[in-house]
């Protein structure tokens, strides 16, 4: 038995300390990549949480199970040595296995093990310790027990763990007790009999007052936890729970603190009868009390006056719920439709017009694909809609062109290719959503590589070392080139010049990531030098859960070109809590209750060459940022850091749109009897794409809101009544930074049938012309997409737009062919937007030519007079700041400019008044 002590302890210890090295090379990893970007306090803040928490937990499990488990391996040394076990009793072998000595080892493992366990568990919820010692308040109290919602985000959880935890630790500790007296005799069974020893009954005993205790704290952490109940027609406690659980939730839990009394106390009194006794009154109590006296109050008192009873809270729930979701912030306006507007009303909204989106994302990114992927190796994630400010505000799509390891060529696919050579991929790729070329593709504004842009877009640093497909580390600064991008039949090669990454000059730190990424070429590789780098986390999802993994993230992160011409990220980021009381989460199940409580508060920029990570605070309103901000002082920045080129491009996240249109799809029934009732219960409608049904998706737009003088960036949603077609309401979410967020619901007329998706998509079916010519093209060897439905709100007006795509089988690349305009009862389908808005409004050329009806030439709807208009004055008032800066040369040369677009009005103001006939 000696001899097998020394060889077990030795493997024991080895492998503890190898676990020990593996834990700190990846801890040391982390902090230099922490400490790389300005964040170390970040890391250090989290791992001296965790660490604590493993000591405070560890220690307490292990003095409070070494103490009970010294006491019973002492009080059972009087069972096994007086009183013999049989030859084929089990215990013999244990006893036989197991001498003094041995004994303690075996229990300090046990112990040990277990500490680690419990440690670890302790430590996993970091998280809500931290927010535990800064809470900060909602000033929202929920009316049962009168308590701040910040007393459930903040501090209820670190109740519950602490009470789940504190019973776990007893029942651990009281099994390895009960086997501790079981090897030693101290319990057995014979003739009919169940035997005892007295000291072992009198700790046995008193463990189970720690469990009495527990359970006593059980029932107090379940008191709370009636805010999330969902027994009644609302989420949250109900009449029953309030008038039936809440009293013999607290009946229980003065037994149960009884029974630790008397459990505790045993010692003293011995009489096994009156714990029995107080055993029985509880069972009763819990059966009849807590069992079968609510199903009662809900049958008898609640369900024949159901609504009368539930009717306070119904509205605590309707209260609580808005304020979660941010619904009470919605903004109620009436949209009053009249389907009165002409072709004129078009041309006003113009700017509206001229940014509706024909190109549907999905067939526009393989059109991205097969035309500009450029390499094999290149790969668009994602196309996404995003605005910049061009001669006009302009709508656009863009994609980021990345070079994921799986795109390499699998004869490619060595190690120094996938970490050294091919580490970034290069450019964007940027088209107006509504501009299309004659042979049916979109308009490239930016392309090719390097760049190419017709566009006002500063483009200078288009490398792309962080990403959406970027998953593996590289090796930059090393001796080997990187490729950068192709040029005709040769490659670009170039080194990388920034500061992403951690420099890995030493041997200590070329071990660290061997071990970290069980790669050992990290450190047998001879390209690596003193200024080599390695860049690890590039996958800007997993990049920004690294570094702030108590936020939840968007699923869409957008590219965006700065004024310095570098290429950024933006990420959307939510603070996020399922303990918001009373309101309803977004879905339940029997292991997980769902998020409750969101907020977009954080807008995070990732720079996709440095790999810089900035957290803007754009809500510091929200209760869960102001504690995360006092936990991490230095992590979040305000919102006026973020530069403004920056903030041109945020955008209302589309995520929690959709969570927010669908709690408010429910929730903007205020009054409680037609919540009760559901008797507007509103849907997000379906649509077609290709030929299959789906529900709608939000999309962006450029326009101008009612009652506004300006077109706006915003992102919108129709909705429906349940189960019906017919539209009444529109949602929007306003995105420009000036009014970033503000949300408002457009509510139609109940008295008129205002058309929705579906029914627009009937009618289209129904037109003989336009199902003729789509099933013509779908039998000649041609797949026909129907692209996304857009409703455009113009005016007091609806217009409904559908664009018409065809997919060759052999090319695969979807074209831009026909778009579809309906406006009261005609649907009209055109190769042009223009051209079916006027065959909707019936505008013809004579019509056009009319100076009575028409100011100006038009060509596609815009008024060319308006255009150049706008340029003289443009040349003007640039002459006039030219002329205070005393800069004559300028001067001239813009009153030239101005001089020669008013001659080009004059012209061609003539030319529309001398030739009437001429068509445009």
């Amino acid at each position: 038995m000696k001899n097998l002590n020394k060889p077990i302890i030795i493997t024991t210890l080895t492998i503890f300390i190898i676990y020990l090295f593996g834990l700190f090379f990846n801890y040391y990893g982390d902090w230099l990549w922490f400490k790389n970007m300005g964040y170390d306090s970040v890391f250090d803040t989290i791992l001296l949480t965790k660490i604590s928490l493993f000591t405070i937990f560890f220690f307490i499990f292990i003095v409070f199970s070494g103490i009970n488990i010294y006491f019973a391996y002492h009080r059972g040394s009087q069972s096994r040595n007086n009183i013999p076990l049989a030859e084929d009793d089990p215990r013999q072998q244990i006893l036989r296995l197991f001498q003094r000595k041995t004994i303690t080892w075996f229990w300090a493992i046990v112990i040990f093990f277990f500490a680690i366990f419990m440690g670890s568990y302790g430590s996993a919820d970091w998280n809500e310790f931290l927010k535990f010692i800064y809470p900060s308040s909602f000033h929202l109290k929920e009316p049962i027990f009168k308590k701040d919602a910040g007393f459930y985000i903040f501090t209820l959880p670190v109740y519950q763990f602490v009470v789940s935890w504190y019973l776990f630790m007893v029942i651990i500790t009281s099994i390895s007790v009960l086997f501790s007296y079981y090897i030693d005799n101290a319990f057995n069974y014979t003739a009919r009999k169940f035997n005892i020893a007295a000291k072992a009954k009198n700790h046995l005993i008193q463990l189970s007052a720690f469990f009495a205790l527990g359970v006593s704290a059980h029932y107090f952490i379940k008191l709370y936890n009636l805010l999330y109940s969902s027994n009644g027609v609302a989420y949250g406690p109900s009449y029953m729970d309030v008038h039936a659980q809440i009293p013999a939730y607290w009946t229980i839990l003065v037994i149960s603190l009884i029974m630790t009394l008397l459990l505790f106390f045993y010692p003293f009194y011995k009489k096994i009868k009156i714990i029995v006794s107080a055993l029985g009154i509880w069972v009763l109590v819990w059966v009849g009390f807590v069992s079968i006296y609510p199903v009662m109050i809900e049958k008898y008192i609640v369900k024949p006056n159901e609504l009368t009873k539930e009717t306070p809270y119904i509205l605590n729930n309707i209260k609580f719920t808005r304020a979660a979701f941010g619904l009470n912030k919605i903004k109620v306006k009436p949209f009053s439709v009249d389907q009165n507007i002409t072709y004129k009303d078009i041309l006003e909204n113009h700017n509206t017009i001229k940014n509706i989106r024909l190109w549907d994302r999905r067939p526009l990114i393989q059109t991205y694909k097969q035309l500009q992927e450029i390499r094999l190796y290149y790969n668009f994630n994602s196309v996404l809609v995003d605005r910049y400010h061009f001669h006009k505000y302009t709508e656009v799509v863009m994609g980021a062109r990345e070079l994921p390891e799986s795109a390499i060529p699998a004869r490619a696919q060595t190690w120094v290719n996938n970490h050294l050579i091919y580490t970034h991929g290069y450019g964007v790729v940027m088209n107006p959503v509504n501009e299309i070329t004659p042979n049916g593709m979109p308009n490239f504004i930016v392309k090719d590589i390097p760049p190419v842009t017709s566009v006002n877009l500063n483009i200078k640093q288009m490398a792309i070392y962080y990403g959406e497909k970027t998953k593996q580390f590289v090796l930059v600064n090393t001796k080997a080139k990187e490729f950068d991008y192709p040029k005709g039949d040769d490659n670009v090669y170039a080194s990388y010049a920034g500061k992403g990454g951690v420099q890995i000059s030493s041997l200590l730190r070329r071990l660290v990531y061997a071990w970290k990424f069980s790669d050992i070429n990290i450190l047998l590789t001879g390209y690596l030098t003193d200024q080599s780098r390695i860049m690890f986390y590039r996958n800007i999802r997993q990049r920004v859960a690294t570094l702030a993994p108590f936020l939840s993230f968007d699923t869409q992160p957008y590219p965006v070109v700065g004024k310095d011409g570098s290429l950024y990220w933006i990420q959307d980021a939510y603070t996020t809590s399922n303990m918001f009381p009373y309101s309803e989460p977004l879905y339940q199940n029997p292991m997980e209750r769902g998020i409750n409580y969101i907020n977009n508060s954080v807008k995070i920029v990732i720079n996709a060459y440095n790999g810089d990570v900035s957290l803007y605070v754009i809500n510091p309103k929200d209760p869960l940022v102001q504690t995360y901000e006092k936990i991490y002082p230095k992590l979040f920045k305000p919102f006026s850091d973020m530069p403004h080129s920056l903030k041109e491009h945020i955008r209302y996240p589309t995520d929690l749109f959709n969570i927010q249109t669908k709690m408010y799809n429910v929730y903007h029934m205020t009054d409680p009897k037609v919540f009760y009732n559901q008797e507007d219960y509103w849907e997000i409608p379906d649509a077609t794409y290709s030929y299959g049904k789906e529900k709608m998706f939000p999309y962006y737009i450029i326009m101008r809101l009612p009652d506004t003088k300006n077109e706006e960036f915003i992102l919108m949603i129709p909705l429906t009544p349940s189960k019906k077609d017919n539209m009444n309401a529109w949602l929007c979410a306003r995105c420009d930074a000036q009014n970033y967020g503000q949300l408002i619901v457009y509510t139609l007329p109940k008295d008129k049938l205002i058309y929705g998706p579906m029914q627009i998509q009937a009618r289209i079916n129904q037109q003989p012309d336009i199902s003729a010519e789509l099933t013509l093209w779908g039998q000649q060897g041609s797949k026909v997409i129907k692209g996304n439905q857009l409703v455009i709100p113009i005016k007091n007006s609806f217009i409904y737009v559908e664009p018409v795509y065809l997919q060759s089988e052999e090319g695969q690349i979807p074209q831009l062919k026909r778009v579809i305009v309906a406006f009261k009862e005609k649907v009209k389908m055109r190769k042009t937007l223009d051209e079916a808005l006027k065959a909707v409004f019936g505008v013809t050329t004579d019509q056009m030519m009319n100076p009575q009806q028409s100011t100006g030439k038009h060509i596609r709807g815009i008024n060319v007079l308006s255009i150049e208009a706008r340029k003289a004055l443009k040349h003007y008032n640039n002459a006039l700041n030219s002329l205070q800066k005393n800069d004559w040369a300028n001067f001239g040369k813009e009153l030239q400019q101005m001089q020669s677009v008013l001659s080009k009005m004059t012209q061609s103001e003539t030319k529309s008044s001398t030739n009437p006939s001429e068509k445009y």
